[in-house]
């Protein structure tokens, strides 16, 4: 079984809403990373950087896995804020049970440059 060494996941909550991010698993390290996903209930997986697994074994866990890739180091263009927003509004909704994973490669520059922009 292939060893993860990554830290475990990074619990943000604001209020009702509830995210966490995480690194990014590939398919060798994926049953892990499907066990860790189990701990946090419904949850919704962002990628925004090319694939570094497949997402079947996760889905058919139930967890949705939505691919918006975006340059790393710049803002996420203005679509990938809008849909952002209506997946928070979405999750809220469904209650406290519902979770937000957020991954790319390193988590250093893609949502660095998506906190520091004006659209957020």
């Amino acid at each position: 079984m292939a060893r993860m060494n990554h830290s475990a996941p990074v619990e943000v909550t604001y209020k009702s809403m509830r995210f966490f991010i995480t690194h990014n698993p590939t398919n060798a390290t994926l049953n892990k990373f499907i066990e860790e996903l189990k701990k946090y209930g419904d949850t919704t997986i962002i990628r925004v950087y090319e694939a570094t697994y497949d997402t079947t074994l996760v889905e058919k866990e139930g967890t949705s896995v939505l691919d918006w890739p975006f340059d790393d180091g710049v803002p996420p263009p203005n679509q990938i804020v809008d849909d952002w927003l209506s997946l928070v509004k979405i999750n809220i909704c469904k209650g406290p049970g519902c979770y937000i994973a957020i991954h790319c490669v390193t988590f250093l520059g893609r949502w660095h440059g998506a906190f520091n922009s004006k659209q957020l």
